[in-house]
């Protein structure tokens, strides 16, 4: 059996041609660092420190002997390879040239013995065998230099590797510059001065190398160039080392000054005349290396024509956009799409690479790969690549200068390893795609971004009907939108559930939306059989990509229930303050595996929040998912309870407990900010009630939807209200606590009247009274009578409504409660108002206002305004009416009622009307109405009527609502 083993690029085995798996990277390395010296005994000890250096295990000696008997099973046998241990270390013995290493040494000692001149007199000796028929000094540089497949030990890396791969790196630099003095010498200065210009922009403090760019700039007729080059390095070695230059690059200098006929060399050799019938040219070849366009493509107008502004730029270094988008949101197909559909705009050539940046196997192309990969697309033959990163950048960039090539970089990790592939000519384009955003390219190189998002539920529906036919998705029009909401609008997912129906055509779409409806949150719908088709398997490679901090992040993300999240909120469910969160949460973003939505406001679609969820699942505990959950609960809870207290000071509070280790609480300069918060979180804050009482987390269930009652209450939320407290009630009640069930039934009851379903809310605020009796709470059950009184108010028994507002002023007396007082001296001069009292309604209700003023509650006396608006509108005193609802109107909008602010202004609507302003009584009525219409209020239909009458008639009879006007419902 014939055997390879290679070190030039990754360490390889191949045994009759075929590769041999050499185990993990360890193992790869042992062998090596045998193979380096094959043939040879490496003592243990220094086997050791090349294969883990300074990070040597407790138990290195035997790691080492079991990668060896490893090696010994895999490799023993092969072409007469052995390893045998011996007493001070191991041996491993194998024909020379079976390892590149050796092969590329043996190759250049005998081209440096056969050009060594033969004359004794001058120093040199004969070659020390025969030279064969055909041998030549170049032909052996050529055969040695091509085995140069790559970095070598490819991604191995230790102490000892490096400094020999820095060894072998300064071995094919001599050998590439001895090959270049033969070329010289062959006088074939013309067709290697682009490749000696690139070696220089590589090496430029190497003056063998500038000399052999001088000679060949003057062999060119370029004199100028080569004595400006000389000045350019001299300069150099000046500013940088502080040195001039060696003799020899003096004396080559002088030379050129003088034109030295030494310096003239033999004469260009002529062209080979090429065979019959086969075509030459003096350009590189033209690449055209665009994989096929994509199947089907749909919609991106607006990428597409982001992306067409390359084709026009008005830089003068050529024109970058960074394609960045999620796992699977298209960013490979639309780039393809443009480029093919734009690829006679570089007749040129178009390049790609798949740079495979988020490989599963974790092979990432290094841009010296794909680099020499495009130098192969030009033709460039293997012996003119120069050496490092640099130089063959170099020589890139000057076959591509003055052309119109498109460059399409693939899937790219960072933008480091983009960097060196962009062309930076005039005329040339390069499209990047990668999953994170790569800022700097942006910031840096001037990128155009060019984002990927999730379909429109336009685009769905298209892509669907590109890929199921126009007819089929015509006929089922409700499923296919089901099908792309369940897929999240991603072309990824979308894919793969259409694949799915165009192999069943028997198939109903509805039975599919159903099949991903009762999938629930998990992704098996969504494996399309082949790794690359697999929604969880291409999100995991993005994943893996990521910090380990970055990835606990992304795992505990999945528990939140909400669509967005802040990083205050990430911050506590993660454990971390806000400023260590900040980090992660760039990445994440960077990756696209959250949305920055706004600044601090993070967003995912439902397969990434699945894909999440199941990591978490896999990956954490049970417990660090309960504690991570109980932080995050604290967090919102404490901070939506801080808010309530700033914005409604005057409500009897409840007590919470200590936030749990973690957990932070966001403050409030003011009540701005506040409520601010509480409008960006409500929708968070409703699913978090309904997810802590779906997890267990009873105390947190109940606490956060009281602490969201008085805002739902005057936002007009009542219908969240209502579902939020339904599940507030179930936790309050498995928790036993009798205090927690009344507040609910009474903020149930509270709901339930705003909508009109007055026998439900009786029922609430029954057991509520029952159960505020049976814990002794005065107070509430105080507030209790009021509720149950705007109940008997809207059924018309004004006389029992009064009895229930005069107890509950009773009950606040005993209680002591001064806010709860004034709230019932205003509900009872509401009463005596509709019952045509209005001197002493006129009193109390000012005895309520001075109270409240007193202790400083604003939101009561704006109550108390419209109050009064109320009475003097029912007294015919329709100018004070006016002013008295002008003045609650600022307070309400002062303090965020928007219930508050509907009723007043119907009664506004009536005490203008009542002035014989027409015109403003409208205009207030249309106001009012706007506000009814968003929270769905009963009252709508009331004021629409009043609207109706004052567009046809040109008047409104003077009718006050027969709604609460005034009446305070509410603390």
């Amino acid at each position: 059996m014939a055997v390879e083993l290679l070190l030039f690029g990754d360490v390889r085995a191949l045994v009759d041609g075929r590769p041999v798996d050499l185990g993990h990277a360890r193992q790869r390395c042992v062998l090596a660092a045998l193979l380096v010296d094959a043939n040879r005994i490496v003592p243990a000890d220094r086997l050791l420190d090349r294969v883990w250096g300074e990070q040597r295990p407790r138990h290195a000696r035997n790691a080492l002997a079991g990668y060896v008997s490893r090696l010994r099973t895999l490799l023993g046998g092969s072409g007469g390879l052995a390893i045998t241990h011996r007493s001070d270390g191991y041996l491993l013995t194998v024909q020379p040239d079976a390892v590149d290493l050796h092969r590329f040494r043996r190759l250049l000692a005998r081209a440096r013995s056969l050009a060594r001149p033969e004359n004794p007199d001058t120093g040199g000796e004969a070659p020390s065998t025969p030279r064969i028929d055909g041998e030549t000094p170049a032909a052996l540089l050529e055969a040695a230099l091509s085995l140069c497949r790559g970095e070598p030990f490819g991604t191995l890396d230790t102490p000892w590797l490096a400094g020999l791969r820095t060894t072998l790196a300064a071995e094919r630099l001599a050998a590439e510059l001895d090959l270049a003095d033969l070329a010289l010498a062959a006088g074939r200065h013309a067709e290697l001065l682009g490749e000696l210009a690139a070696r220089a922009a590589g090496y430029p403090f190497d003056e063998r190398i500038a000399g052999q760019v001088m000679t060949a700039l003057y062999r060119c007729g370029r004199q100028a160039d080569a004595l400006r080059h000389y000045q350019e390095v001299r300069s150099r070695l000046a500013g940088e080392l502080g040195m001039d230059p060696a003799p020899a690059l003096r004396r080559l200098h002088r030379q050129i000054l003088t034109n030295d006929p030494a310096l003239d060399g033999p004469p260009a050799p002529a062209p080979q005349r090429p065979p019959a019938g086969t075509a030459t040219t003096a350009s590189p070849s033209v690449p055209r290396q665009l994989p096929a366009p994509p199947v089907a493509f749909t919609g991106r107008e607006y990428e597409l024509t982001e992306l067409d502004g390359l084709l026009d730029p008005p830089s003068d270094t050529g024109a970058t956009a960074v394609v960045s988008g999620s796992a699977g949101v298209g960013k490979s197909a639309l780039t393809l799409y443009w480029a093919h559909r734009n690829a006679d705009h570089f007749p040129d050539g178009q390049l790609y690479v798949n740079l495979r940046g988020f490989d599963p196997d974790g092979v990432v192309v290094a841009p010296e790969e794909a680099v020499r990969g495009f130098l192969d697309a030009f033709g460039i033959a293997a012996r003119r690549v120069p050496v490092g990163l640099a130089a063959q950048t170099a020589l890139y960039r000057s076959l591509v200068a003055g052309r119109r090539i498109l460059v399409v970089l693939d899937n790219a990790r960072d933008a480091a390893q983009v960097r060196p592939l962009l062309p930076g000519a005039p005329g040339c384009a390069t499209v990047v795609t990668s999953r994170n955003r790569l800022a700097g390219l942006v910031a840096v190189d001037g990128a155009r971004p060019v984002g990927v998002d999730l379909f429109s539920p336009a685009e769905a529906r298209h892509f669907l009907a590109r890929r199921l036919g126009t007819d089929r998705v015509a006929e089922e029009p409700a499923a296919v939108a089901e099908i792309a909401a369940r897929c999240a609008r991603l072309p990824l997912a979308l894919a793969v559930v259409a694949a799915r129906a165009a192999a069943y055509r028997s198939f109903r779409l509805t039975d599919l939306a159903a099949e991903l409806r009762t999938a629930g949150d998990s992704l098996d719908p969504f494996d399309g059989g082949d790794p690359a088709a697999d929604v969880r398997a291409v999100f995991s490679w993005s994943y893996r990509a990521l910090s380990p901090t970055a990835a606990r992040v992304f795992r505990l993300v999945g528990l939140h229930p909400g669509a967005e999240l802040t990083g205050p909120a990430v911050a506590s469910l993660a454990g971390l303050p806000v400023a260590a969160a900040r980090r992660p949460l760039t990445e994440l973003a960077q990756a696209h595996l959250l949305d920055e939505r706004s600044p601090g406001r993070y967003a995912r679609h439902d397969l990434l929040r699945a894909y999440a969820a199941e990591r978490a699942e896999a990956e954490e505990t049970g417990t660090d998912r309960r504690t991570a959950a109980n932080r995050l609960l604290d967090h919102y809870l404490h901070t939506a309870y801080a808010a309530d207290r700033l914005l409604y000071p005057h409500r009897d509070p409840i007590v919470l407990a200590e936030p749990v280790p973690g957990a932070g609480v966001e403050s409030f300069a003011d009540q701005a900010g506040a409520r601010a918060w509480l409008h960006a979180e409500h929708r968070t804050l409703h699913a978090l009630v309904d997810w802590a009482g779906r997890t267990g987390f009873d105390r947190h269930c109940w606490e956060l939807a009281w602490s969201l009652t008085s805002f739902f209450n005057l936002s007009g939320y009542w219908h969240d209200q209502i579902a939020v407290q339904r599940t507030a009630l179930e936790a309050a009640g498995r928790i036993g606590d009798e205090a927690a069930q009344a507040h609910v039934h009474r903020n149930l009851g509270r709901a339930q009247t705003q909508l009109g379903r007055l026998d439900q809310a009786r029922t609430h605020l029954a057991e509520a009274a029952r159960l505020f009796v049976a814990v002794g709470d005065r107070a509430n059950q105080a507030q209790t009578r009021v509720n149950i009184a705007r109940i008997l108010e809207q059924q018309g028994r004004d006389m029992e409504a009064l009895r229930h507002d005069r107890r509950s002023l009773d009950l606040y007396r005993e209680a002591g409660h001064l806010t709860g007082q004034a709230r019932a001296l205003n509900n009872i001069a509401c009463m005596l108002t509709r019952l045509g009292d209005h001197d002493q309604a006129r009193e109390l209700c000012r005895q309520a206002l001075r109270l409240n003023e007193e202790i400083g509650n604003r939101h009561g006396a704006a109550t108390n305004w419209q109050s009064l608006g109320y009475l003097e509108c029912a007294a015919g005193a329709y100018r004070a009416a006016v002013a008295g609802c002008r003045r609650a109107l600022d307070l309400f909008a002062e303090v965020g009622d928007r219930a508050g602010a509907a009723e007043t202004l119907t009664c506004l609507g009536e005490a203008l009307h009542g002035n014989g302003e027409l015109r403003a009584a409208v205009r207030a009525w249309e106001r009012a109405l706007l506000l009814h219409d968003e929270m769905g209020h009963p009252d709508a239909d009331r004021v629409r009527r009043h609207l109706l009458a004052a567009r046809e008639a040109g008047r409104v009879r003077s009718a006050l609502p027969t709604g609460t006007a005034g009446a305070t419902v509410d603390g």
